[in-house]
């Protein structure tokens, strides 16, 4: 097994991009294609209202539709001048800390830790 291999082994979930596929199949037959959706159904609110559907329920196929919404948003997308470029991290928002909702860089090990505690040094 190579190094990505073994990544994507515990980083990536196949079980959610098929996911997506068989949802994204039964949607054609039952809406169309997506490009005809595109101008005319608003896909950024679409994948918020099934995050905000996630939040409420915990039903985790609400994550699915809505990585497909954010998915069809890239392929058509509806903000003008929207374009793709590779940013690094000092363009990053950052993520959100579970517990105390603060944006933090930091590696996922350093994350509730405090390093100017005074117990930090015992750590």
């Amino acid at each position: 097994m190579n190094e990505i291999s073994k990544v994507l082994a515990t980083e990536f979930s196949e079980q959610f991009v098929q996911g997506m596929r068989d949802r994204m199949v039964v949607s054609f037959y039952k809406y169309g294609k997506v490009a005809d959706a595109a101008g005319k159904v608003n896909m950024v609110a679409s994948l918020t209202d099934r995050l905000r559907k996630y939040a409420e329920t915990k039903n985790t196929e609400f994550l699915i539709d809505a990585a497909n919404f954010a998915m069809i948003e890239f392929m058509f997308p509806s903000v003008e001048g929207a374009f793709f470029a590779g940013t690094d991290d000092d363009q990053s928002p950052g993520r959100r800390v579970a517990r105390t909702g603060t944006i933090d860089k930091r590696d996922n090990a350093s994350i509730g830790m405090n390093p100017a505690s005074k117990t930090a040094g015992f750590r």
